[in-house]
């Protein structure tokens, strides 16, 4: 269940990345297409994400362990979307950021969680 989770969650994280940041590349459309555009974007997306939430949530991964890899995932369509479709670089105290980010986010899958019960 993992991999079809992360898979489904990768698959929602491109669309959702195109919803929100992608119109920054059209500049000149209209505000109110721009939202419409996002919007059905973000309704693709919806229709991969919640499904591997669900999928998820079934298989004994906990809602918190779920938005951690999503925001992960996040980070890492993030960089490939921000380098090849906006042209922007990829600075390395953005690298740092999301390296610490990703070390908080192992905090959350740590073997300690034994230790809280």
């Amino acid at each position: 269940m993992w991999l079809a989770t992360l898979a489904l969650l990768t698959v929602s994280n491109v669309f959702m990345t195109f919803a929100w940041y992608g119109h920054l590349r059209h500049k000149n459309t209209a505000l109110w297409l721009a939202i419409l555009v996002s919007w059905l974007i973000a309704f693709i997306e919806y229709c991969f994400q919640v499904p591997a939430n669900r999928l998820g949530h079934n298989a004994g991964i906990s809602a918190a362990q779920l938005k951690t890899v999503q925001e992960v995932i996040t980070l890492t369509v993030f960089s490939v979307f921000a380098v090849y479709y906006l042209k922007e670089p990829l600075r390395w105290n953005y690298i740092l950021g999301f390296i610490f980010i990703a070390g908080g986010a192992l905090l959350v899958f740590a073997p300690w969680r034994a230790l809280t019960r």
